[in-house]
């Protein structure tokens, strides 16, 4: 009985230390390893799908972020306000999304949630939707969205066909 439990004893032993070489010899070898072309090659396609790139932005910028809602990291493009339009002065209103053609509002994300008005400047966050597509203009706008055509506008979006 004594010989069985050495032997497992020993078995266990010499398959933990070979499995703990494979890795380590693993992890060395990767990381001599040069990065490989796909890694280049996604930093770039990101860039290029900008959904974004063929509208005319006035006072608006595109740009790139990560959301890790529940732990799913997650890159999205988004329209948010240029420095110096974020950098004014506001006072006494909202900022929401408008298309003056169809009076329809549009929404922002703000953190992982949607939301129809923001307070602050930093929070003006649109993404890519079915609003975006189907609304040829639509602008940022401050003041008050139960009023929104006394509102004045920050930002435009425009996308020419």
């Amino acid at each position: 009985m004594q010989r069985r439990t050495v032997l497992r004893t020993l078995t266990t032993t010499v398959a933990t230390a070979a499995l703990g070489l494979a890795v380590a010899q693993g992890a060395t070898a990767s990381a001599a390893t040069p990065p490989s072309q796909d890694t280049t090659a996604k930093a770039t396609t990101s860039a290029d799908d900008n959904p974004f790139r063929w509208m005319d932005l006035d006072g608006l910028r595109a740009e790139y972020r990560f959301m890790c809602p529940a732990g799913h990291c997650v890159g999205y493009w988004s329209l948010v306000l240029a420095d110096e339009v974020a950098q004014r002065r506001y006072a006494g209103g909202e900022f929401f999304v408008y298309a003056p053609a169809t009076g329809e509002f549009g929404f922002f994300l703000n953190t992982d949630i949607a939301s129809r008005t923001v307070k602050k400047p930093a929070q003006v966050r649109v993404v890519d939707s079915d609003f975006t597509r189907s609304h040829p203009r639509f602008e940022i706008r401050y003041g008050n969205p139960d009023q929104p055509k006394k509102a004045r506008v920050v930002a435009t979006a425009t996308t020419w066909m």
